[in-house]
């Protein structure tokens, strides 16, 4: 298997609330798809999808009961401190939950987490040390 990700699918309680956070909260371009029941989202090198969280859980067939810390969060690097700081301060203004704000970390960078609507961990980076993935413009 070729070791790519080209979609990331949230479970979500309310795909409307999902996807007014991301598209207008956080300003993810939504493609335009006739799809009711779901919602993408065009990422630098990958898509977003959003899907009915008891659906999602029907389709992998497990329970739909995922509570607490699920042992993953996205993530996204940012080119300094003051963006990590703003884009959480955005994440929050569009309804999202800050968990851990901005600061300084263990292995030298800046960084701080926000939940969205569902509870899915976003990390947000600042990583002096190596730019990962496609550059911000």
């Amino acid at each position: 298997m070729q070791p790519v990700i080209n979609m990331i699918t949230l479970g979500v309680k309310d795909l409307a609330v999902a996807t007014e956070f991301y598209q207008h909260g956080l300003g993810f371009p939504k493609v335009a798809i006739d799809s009711d029941g779901v919602s993408f989202f065009e990422l630098a090198g990958a898509w977003l999808s959003l899907f009915p969280w008891e659906e999602l859980a029907k389709d992998a067939q497990v329970s739909a009961d995922g509570q607490g810390f699920r042992g993953m969060a996205l993530a996204q690097t940012v080119p300094s401190e003051a963006k990590v700081d703003a884009v959480l301060a955005q994440a929050v203004k569009a309804g999202g939950k800050l968990i851990k704000p901005g600061q300084k970390v263990f292995w030298g960078g800046y960084s701080g987490y926000f939940a969205d609507p569902d509870g899915h961990l976003w990390e947000i980076a600042y990583n002096p040390f190596m730019q990962i993935g496609p550059q911000e413009e």
